[in-house]
């Protein structure tokens, strides 16, 4: 996936762009609407966006829906998968994590298929 965009005075479709504005964890992040969070979230210079169990960074892996890498909270909707929601001018996103707490037990959601069992 790429935050690479085609300005809309070369694009032969005649696209105009409409901006959009979200937020992040507080901080306003500017979009194109068409984008997905992931989208905005690349574009905007944020590869990743969330932590592993490991600690390791995370944010598009799949780019499709399928992995669960890309995972954040959507006005307080949990596990929206950002690679498969598109932006909405004024959505509260917020980053999730998977990151071992220190004093024990690991930081950790179910996902949404789990949670239906």
């Amino acid at each position: 996936m790429s935050p690479r965009r085609i300005r809309a005075d070369e694009d032969v479709t005649g696209r105009r762009e409409r901006p959009l504005r979200i937020t992040v964890d507080g901080e306003t992040v500017e979009g194109v609407a068409g984008q997905t969070l992931a989208g905005v979230l690349l574009a905007a210079g944020r590869p990743a966006w969330r932590r592993g169990p490991s600690g390791a960074a995370r944010g598009v892996f799949c780019g499709i829906g399928v992995c669960f890498d890309c995972l954040v909270t959507v006005g307080g909707e949990r596990d929206v998968r950002a690679c498969r929601r598109r932006a909405r001018d004024g959505d509260a996103v917020v980053t999730q994590s998977r990151e071992i707490a220190p004093d024990g037990p690991r930081k950790t959601h179910n996902s949404p298929a789990e949670e239906e069992q």
